[in-house]
């Protein structure tokens, strides 16, 4: 690549279908570039990461001193063709059949570049383990699926993408990398039988709550949502549920009350049958801080991305989760200032002496103009 006097050169490496990127391959061909003069060295693969910098390979430091390093999968070129052909469009003849070409190549299981390929070898034996109770962070199999349950969020964020045409990402913890990520899912697998993750969608009100139950098998789906901070209790509650007329019945609904150890919950159908459901008990009158709502669903046990499979599952559940939930709550207005009390208003305030109202009204405002204002 070359624009005015500069040159970029990049080598790419390229694997398909099941075969893994190797650290020796790749210091290869670091020493290459930096013998050579290149600027970076590209591996495509079908291994999902956070960011083209968060490499799914550690290779030794010094060799990344001359030549940087980066990752795409080939998903994220799939998501990316998918998004600009169904959300922005090409007009350009000719460069739309190849784009259509490349989406027709990429989404065909032949080419090896089909992109993320569900939860691996040691999935079921870890669910297994979890669902019996034995799961501890010394069995054989939790680094692995911590490391899957991490392209796994990868991957659901690049199918949120495909349908909205908005960048979807994981939340990641301030100045973590991919290895501390791991080991911090693998502990709490270990320890407490369960993966959890973050999505965050723009100008959604809330990011999405991802959470695999692997000793119940659960999958849970949720958000919080901040209340409005006007209105009397049961104004605040039906702001929540007039704006979820399609939610499934069985969404919980969590309300969050200031300085109170008690979390009314109910069913969807069951609070708009019954409003006082989600009151607190011990005071009615108080208003709810927040709304924690909650989709529960059968977790999918089988590997790869087939139907019952925790990965199409787990996509399905997330898809249905925005639909009838995320996408239909917006943000409250904002709230009004504090109003004057109407004695306040008829109340007569004398003027500065010498003044006439014209003239203190006109030097209120830049410009000698009176205010218009309320």
């Amino acid at each position: 690549m070359e624009w005015g006097k500069t040159r970029w050169v990049c080598l790419v490496e390229v694997k398909t279908g099941s075969s893994q990127l190797e650290a020796q391959q790749l210091e290869r061909y670091l020493r290459v570039a930096a013998r050579e003069g290149f600027n970076a060295l590209l591996s495509i693969s079908n291994q999902i990461v956070a960011t083209p910098s968060d490499h799914p390979v550690a290779v030794r430091k010094p060799l990344l001193r001359k030549v940087d390093l980066r990752h795409v999968s080939w998903f994220r070129i799939f998501t990316e063709a998918v998004v600009e052909h169904e959300h922005r469009g090409v007009r350009d003849r000719e460069q739309a059949k190849v784009l259509d070409d490349l989406i027709a190549f990429l989404d065909d299981e032949r080419s090896g570049a089909g992109g993320y390929g569900g939860m691996g070898a040691a999935w079921v034996p870890v669910r297994e383990a979890a669902s019996k109770g034995l799961l501890s962070p010394a069995t054989a199999g939790i680094a692995e699926v911590a490391a899957d349950w991490g392209q796994c969020l990868q991957y659901l964020g690049l199918r949120l993408r495909q349908d909205l045409g908005r960048p979807v990402s994981p939340v990641l913890p301030r100045g973590s990398d991919a290895r501390s990520r791991v080991s911090h899912d693998a502990k709490t697998l270990g320890s407490e039988g369960r993966l959890e993750g973050s999505l965050k969608v723009p100008d959604a009100i809330a990011p999405i709550v991802v959470e695999a139950d692997l000793g119940k098998l659960r999958l849970t789906t949720r958000l919080r949502v901040q209340a409005p901070r006007e209105g009397k209790p049961k104004t605040r509650i039906n702001w929540l549920l007039r704006q979820l007329p399609e939610a499934p019945a069985d969404l919980r609904v969590e309300v969050h009350y200031p300085y109170a150890q008690l979390t009314p919950r109910a069913a969807i159908g069951e609070a708009r049958a019954n409003l006082d459901l989600l009151l607190l008990p011990t005071d009615a009158k108080r208003a709810p801080a927040a709304f924690d709502l909650a989709l529960t669903r059968p977790m999918g046990v089988k590997r790869g991305k087939a139907p019952g499979s925790f990965v199409a599952e787990t996509v399905r559940q997330v898809h249905e989760f925005y639909g009838s939930v995320v996408q239909q709550i917006r943000v409250q207005r904002a709230v009004k200032p504090p109003r004057l009390s109407q004695d306040s208003k008829e109340e007569e305030r004398p003027l500065s002496a010498g003044a006439e109202p014209g003239a203190l009204a006109e030097a209120a405002v830049p410009g000698g103009e009176p205010s218009t204002a309320d």
